[in-house]
């Protein structure tokens, strides 16, 4: 329980991705104030992950939601966006890489 007195059911436990995404946005979305610590830089690096674990807990305890399957609908949003977000960063980072590396080996035949 947390000082509300609201326990947090087993079904809300979990990862979310929204959260990890988004911590800063969802976090104020769900009136769960401490993803803000994600402004931090260099304790950012970690946060985000406990932001992304912890983040269906605290909003269950800071949201005013009648059941669970209201609250997992709700979320469902915020899990898709972040999983899209995720793989999108994925794909900008592997691009990224082969085109700096494409770049650098033209570079090294140039000059030679």
């Amino acid at each position: 329980m947390d000082e509300n007195g609201k326990s947090v059911p087993q079904e809300v436990k979990g990862w979310n991705w929204g959260a990890f995404m988004f911590n800063i946005f969802w976090g104020i979305g769900n009136k769960t104030y401490l993803s803000l610590l994600c402004l931090i830089p260099i304790f950012n690096v970690v946060w985000v992950f406990v932001v992304g674990f912890k983040g269906n807990g605290w909003a269950w305890q800071k949201g005013n939601y009648k059941d669970v399957e209201t609250f997992k609908a709700v979320q469902a949003t915020w899990n898709r966006a972040g999983i899209v977000q995720f793989i999108l960063s994925i794909i900008l980072v592997i691009v990224y890489i082969v085109f700096m590396s494409t770049i650098l080996v033209a570079l090294s035949k140039y000059m030679n």
